[in-house]
């Protein structure tokens, strides 16, 4: 399980305000990082005109990218320096706390920490002043959550429009400014050799699993057996045996068995909602008493256990369903794999060489007014990232 929690008092992080230093870091570190760390070895931007032209017109600009890859926020530089504009952004506190080099490396390219697992007011105000003082772009994602997919789009938060909308009341009142949001569609091509890139990664995991290499089969019928396998082992562990039914039967069956005991206890029963909506609710009300200390060391260790089965299902709920086929591109097995890998072991390794582009969308203008009901911006910027990502209109 990925360090995603972190049982201490949360500390807003500000983020570095300077021009000088983040320019040295992106130039001399961030090239080299994605390409060593991530295998990214070329970039191609479209559309940064856009938000060039926003930037000189004092506009606030909110840039709200899809999340296919950890390496998001690293491979969102060549726009930085299309647009000749530094970004802020907004990052999950427990990427904060991996280390006192990443910590500082990321607070000096302008990230500032967010509280998943609670109001993190302190966090929006930030984000909101950022908007309303125009001095560089925000970024955040609104999917929350990397969800490993070129061709998918996790459901959007909706708490992002009430920091858009907040800002531009706020530059309405002061200067008559606008905010403005531009979706920005990212997508990885995979430029190398499928088969010899995965089958390193494919005999491990086999291995792991005590079977000779199965090397006789096709690329899908193998990564379809690995992928029945390890969802058997979790329902070995938490079931006592494997199920029947199809895959995705098996799998929302797995999720409910690990999901409907903790909102019984926390929530009151059954919860409405994506998996990761879910997993997010109840991480706040579980972790409340760990970050308090009011809870002695059997308890700690329960509620760890809880954790470990929450990070499991949001796990098992970020795979897409029908996402592989004979005639899926090559992107989709590298990430069905990359997944496996992960999964198993907390780490991907690289798969060089891949190219991204960054694709950015015609502006949003921000109304000033709150919405009423179920507020139709998140679902204009779901719209511009889809057609962008060349995505059907539902899933």
């Amino acid at each position: 399980m990925q360090g995603i929690v972190v049982d201490q008092p949360y500390s807003f992080v500000a983020p570095y305000r300077g021009n000088i230093l983040p320019h040295l870091v992106g130039r001399l570190l961030i090239t080299r990082l994605i390409r060593n760390r991530y295998g990214v070895v070329s970039s191609e931007v479209h559309g940064a005109e856009k938000i060039r032209a926003a930037i000189d017109a004092g506009h606030g600009i909110l840039i709200t990218p899809n999340h296919p890859r950890p390496c998001d926020p690293m491979a969102l530089y060549p726009l930085v320096r299309a647009t000749r504009s530094l970004f802020f952004a907004m990052a999950s506190w427990h990427i904060f706390m991996e280390g006192r080099l990443q910590r500082a490396v990321i607070r000096l390219m302008g990230a500032f920490s967010i509280y998943r697992e609670g109001m993190d007011r302190t966090s929006l105000q930030c984000a909101i002043e950022i908007l309303e003082q125009a001095q560089r772009p925000l970024v955040i994602f609104p999917e929350g959550a990397v969800s490993r997919t070129n061709d998918l789009l996790n459901p959007l938060m909706e708490g992002i429009s009430t920091i858009a909308r907040g800002a531009a009341r706020k530059r309405a009142a002061g200067d008559g400014g606008k905010v403005i949001i531009f979706p920005l569609a990212i997508r990885y091509h995979f430029e190398g050799d499928l088969t010899e890139t995965l089958e390193p990664v494919l005999e491990e995991i086999e291995q792991r699993l005590s079977w000779a290499p199965q090397r006789n089969m096709d690329l899908l019928t193998r990564i379809r057996k690995i992928g029945g396998a390890l969802l058997s082992l979790k329902e070995i562990e938490h079931l006592g045996g494997t199920q029947s039914g199809d895959l995705w039967e098996r799998t929302d069956k797995l999720i409910d068995h690990l999901l409907h005991p903790l909102e019984k206890e926390w929530l009151d029963g059954h919860q409405d909602g994506s998996v990761v909506k879910r997993s997010k609710n109840l991480r706040a009300v579980i972790l409340k008493g760990m970050v308090s200390g009011d809870i002695d060391d059997d308890e700690r260790d329960r509620r760890w256990q809880q954790f470990a089965a929450l990070y499991l299902a949001q796990q098992l709920s970020l795979y897409p369903r029908g996402y592989l086929s004979s005639d899926a591109p090559d992107e989709r097995f590298l990430e069905t794999v990359e997944r496996f890998e992960e999964d198993l072991t907390d780490f991907a390794r690289p798969h060089p060489p891949q190219h991204v582009t960054l694709h950015v969308c015609d502006g949003i203008e921000v109304p000033t007014e709150k919405a009423r009901g179920d507020d139709p911006l998140m679902g204009q910027v779901e719209a511009s990232l889809r057609e962008a990502l060349g995505l059907a209109e539902e899933q």
